[in-house]
């Protein structure tokens, strides 16, 4: 097994069971534009799947700049995932049938043929990630071991992986 193929494992494996994410965007005037969105892969694989409106700003500020980030958060856990990559806006009929459920009926009320229905696909190219003991028994066992070792962060890993292919 490849290192990517492990780093690939193990941020799924941190992803599990955090269904928002905050996707940021470059702005026509630069600005970074952040907006909570649901991921529709389940397992990650390297690649994350968003569903969203063609009238969505963050539709023309794919295509002027691909280059994208998406943060998850698990206070509950104490973990948290950063990762950037590129994103494309698709129009694909498997994926479309794959991901659909009745709650986006709310929102494309035209069902899996509403015209406003796109995905956006995003390609991970690298990730960094926060994983420490959760609740305030782990906070308490990390802060104690860190005193005597003199070193903080003694329970918790923080990596940057890189993703891309190839």
């Amino acid at each position: 097994m490849s290192r990517r193929e492990d780093d690939i494992r193990q941020l799924a494996e941190l992803l599990r069971d955090i269904p928002v994410a905050m996707f940021t965007t470059v702005a026509m005037d630069g600005r970074l534009v952040s907006r909570p969105l649901g991921t529709q892969e389940v397992e990650f694989d390297g690649d994350l799947w968003f569903v969203t409106a063609a009238s969505s700003p963050k539709i023309a500020e794919i295509a002027a700049n691909p280059r994208v980030n998406v943060a998850y958060a698990a206070p509950d856990r104490n973990t948290y995932v950063s990762v950037a990559g590129r994103a494309e806006v698709l129009q694909d009929r498997a994926r479309v049938e794959r991901y659909w459920s009745p709650a986006m009926q709310v929102f494309f009320p035209g069902g899996k043929d509403d015209p406003e229905l796109r995905l956006i696909h995003v390609r991970a190219e690298s990730a960094e990630y926060w994983n420490s003991p959760a609740g305030l028994f782990g906070a308490a066992l990390q802060f104690v071991l860190g005193a005597v070792d003199e070193e903080q962060g003694v329970l918790s890993e923080n990596r940057v992986v890189d993703l891309r292919r190839g």
